[in-house]
């Protein structure tokens, strides 16, 4: 989730012992995939969140957040349950890289309360903010092409969320809630915010819910309708607009008022050199609501647009298409050049030309290139944005899964309704022909890829080798049947060939 790690409570014991204490498992999921630890994280101001403790994703070996909503009231709990389901189906739907990930929820009943926990991606580099202000307490000034570069990321984020059907309003976009991570890479968080407000009644929640606007000091990066009327897209394109002032000046002084003024925002702006930047900030906080642009819009705005060099769309098609490549194919294709070969030529029939040699582009440089592209630091803002996938509906668990379980309500159990688009194999035979290798990679709508190998001995069927492989696959029979059919037909044909070199099986 949108935190950072909370103080810890200095006491008479080492460093060792408290470190051991913090991390020790107070409770697992039903699965036992996520363990909750001892150490508690700030995470703001989100409603109804009543704690948030630091666990770990068992199968990932990776930090996440354990959120806990909690309710008083079992009756009023079971009278909003389906709303709560269904805002928590919507939030597991989002999927970007610019936006901090939500994992998993699963509801918790007992007989005097009720309480719902979710999983979320915990980012340990800090927040906008803090690094906001370790710039700016360096006396170094923001570089424009870092700014344009986070601008586009968030923009990018915020343009997937609100062509989400229905729309998905963030309503609590600051500084506070922007993450940006060691490689450059921009994360919004606290997403599910303005769900929050909308679902959670004041009354069913423990303790009391207090939206952002509250905290002062960050009151200017809400729009005037904010809370007033109902929730548009142009609240967070307000708010961007303060996030990428701020960004741009380091920090909107407030002349040691509570709160920062309108005053202080205009100026802040007009310091702006660029004059397109004061214009791009300018047309975001506006105070009438229908005069802001969209997140599209300003992606198409001159101070950001740009023509997408040929390098990056190969990047974009390199990565989108990787499953169709071999592991590390850039790094044995570039060992593969001469370094004095010549890649590409420009020539001029006035002047000399130009040439482009293999040894002017390292593959260092170019394998960190590729890794960037595939984080989300540099997006193709140029195209429509890709819309959520659709997710099956959580079902209740049988009475046998009940009783297993590790915590007195179990997860949602899921119905695999996810397709396979595409099918690749590769088979090759070992020289005594006893036994085939078969490499499988099955390409899903959900982007969740699946790649499996496994031996294949002459007796072996193709449906007995479906249904073998549909329990590591995670496919719907329907496609099992295809599955199937398919290895079938290349198990037909792998043989064909064999046998037309002279190669028993």
């Amino acid at each position: 989730m949108t935190m950072s790690v909370a103080e810890r409570n200095s006491g008479s014991e080492g460093k060792e012992e408290e470190s051991e204490d913090e991390s020790e498992i107070l409770e697992e999921s039903p699965c036992g995939r996520w363990q909750k630890r001892k150490e508690q994280i700030s995470q703001g101001n989100v409603p109804g969140v009543e704690s948030a403790s630091l666990a770990m994703d068992t199968e990932e070996g990776v930090e996440v957040v354990w959120n806990e909503v909690l309710f008083n009231d079992r009756k009023v709990f079971k009278a909003q349950e389906e709303k709560i389901k269904e805002m928590f189906e919507n939030l597991m739907q989002v999927e970007h890289p610019n936006i901090v990930k939500f994992h998993k929820y699963w509801l918790d009943m007992k007989e005097s309360r009720a309480r719902v926990i979710f999983i979320t991606e915990y980012m340990s580099s800090g927040s906008l903010k803090q690094f906001l202000k370790k710039t700016k307490k360096n006396h170094k000034t923001m570089n424009v092409k870092a700014w344009k570069r986070w601008c586009t990321q968030i923009l990018s984020a915020l343009s997937y969320l609100h062509s989400c059907e229905p729309p998905i309003i963030h309503g609590n976009l600051t500084c506070d809630t922007i993450f940006i991570q060691h490689n450059g890479l921009i994360k919004i968080g606290s997403v599910w915010h303005r769900l929050f407000v909308n679902v959670f009644p004041e009354a069913s929640v423990h303790g009391k819910v207090r939206p952002n606007r509250d905290e002062q000091r960050n009151l200017h990066f809400f729009s005037p309708e904010y809370g007033l009327a109902e929730d548009d897209y142009a609240i967070d394109i307000f708010s961007f607009g303060i996030c990428a002032l701020e960004m741009a000046v380091l920090e909107i002084q407030a002349n040691g008022d509570a709160v920062v003024s309108k005053e202080a925002i205009t100026n802040a702006g007009q310091s702006l050199e660029d004059p397109l930047m004061r214009e791009f900030t300018q047309s975001c906080v506006r105070h009438e609501a229908k005069q802001r642009p969209t997140a599209h819009d300003l992606l198409f705005h001159r101070v950001l647009f740009e023509v997408h060099s040929l390098k990056l769309l190969a990047a974009h098609c390199l990565i989108s298409n990787q499953y169709l490549l071999p592991e590390n194919c850039v790094e044995e294709k570039t060992k593969s050049f001469d370094p004095n070969g010549l890649m590409a030529e420009i020539k001029h029939g006035n002047r000399p030309g130009v040439q482009l040699k293999y040894s002017h582009v390292s593959p260092l440089e170019l394998d960190k290139f590729l890794e960037d592209v595939k984080n989300g630091i540099y997006p193709l803002m140029n195209f429509a944005s890709s819309r959520p996938h659709p997710v099956p509906r959580a079902l209740s668990l049988s009475h046998e899964q009940v009783e297993t379980a590790k915590s007195p309500t179990p997860e949602p159990q899921e119905t695999e309704s996810r397709k396979v688009i595409q099918m690749h194999c590769n088979l090759e035979s070992n020289e005594e022909g006893t036994k085939t290798h078969l490499s499988l990679f099955l390409k899903m709508d959900d982007k969740l890829h699946r790649q499996l190998s496994c031996d294949i001995l002459p007796t072996d069927s193709s449906k007995d080798l479906a249904n073998e492989l549909v329990h590591y696959a995670f496919i719907s029979e329907e496609d099992c049947e295809k599955l199937a059919g398919f290895l079938e037909d290349a198990l037909t044909r792998h043989k064909g060939k064999a046998l037309a070199s002279g190669t028993t099986q």
